[in-house]
């Protein structure tokens, strides 16, 4: 039996997120499942380096599993790519060490939000980019994002309340940039909690609307209650960019 790793992109519009549910088959994980069950004939368990929401997208997530196949490696990646929908597609499959594990062996994240902050919203964007048509103070949200970085116990900023494991995080850089009315917000870090992202997101867009002063990040990590933290972004406008090994 072989390990393999793969490298996929999907555009999660239409889908219910990474993670498989007994109640629908619409998730990533388990579209993947499906056609590696019908390749090799037995069921196989996919592991992704993490588990995307609902409506987020991924341009270079990566995933790992073993099976037997006598099928070569771009024989395989072939047969991914005719049997998947045309959303999600594999970009590279090759045989991984044996001790390979995409979640467990993932070292940092990149994640990317977009917002066009236009009056009027770009109608072939709309699934891809948040539209928050208001004057938002760049400088401000840019010095709040300064306290975010560093370790971090970030349960603030998690949407799980009943999360058993630790919520400290790594944040290593926050790039903000804005141009033809398009904020990106890329985030950089060792890993992120349930909706901690989107919620990053929400905070620092209150402080860009001056709901909220920077330095108040400081007492919303100290609350370590999801309440003192700002609303949750939309799931359209994030990305995730790439997991580092």
């Amino acid at each position: 039996m072989k390990n393999y790793r793969i490298t996929l992109q999907y555009d999660g519009t239409r889908y219910s997120g990474w993670q498989k549910q007994g109640n629908t088959e619409n998730t990533i994980q388990g579209k993947l499942e499906a056609i590696l069950s019908k390749m090799t004939g037995s069921e196989t368990d996919v592991h992704g380096s993490g588990r995307t929401d609902a409506g987020v997208h991924a341009l270079a997530q990566v995933a790992s599993f073993k099976c037997r196949t006598t099928l070569s490696e771009t024989q395989m990646q072939d047969y991914f790519n005719e049997y998947l929908p045309l959303d999600i597609r594999i970009l590279s499959l090759s045989e991984a060490a044996p001790r390979f594990h995409a979640r467990l062996n993932a070292s940092k994240k990149h994640y990317r939000y977009l917002i066009d902050t236009n009056k009027i919203q770009n109608v072939f964007s709309r699934k891809y980019i948040t539209h928050i048509p208001v004057s938002l103070d760049i400088k401000e949200m840019s010095a709040a994002s300064s306290f975010l970085l560093g370790e971090h116990d970030f349960k603030s900023f998690c949407d799980n309340k009943h999360m058993k494991k630790s919520t400290v995080r790594r944040i290593d850089s926050i790039d903000l940039t804005i141009k033809d009315g398009i904020l990106t917000i890329d985030f950089f870090g060792n890993g992120f909690l349930y909706h901690m992202a989107r919620i990053l997101v929400g905070t620092l867009l209150e402080i860009g609307q001056k709901k909220r002063k920077p330095e108040d990040i400081n007492s919303i990590l100290q609350a370590k209650d999801r309440s003192a933290a700002g609303f949750t972004a939309p799931p359209q406008g994030l990305y995730l960019v790439e997991v580092f090994y």
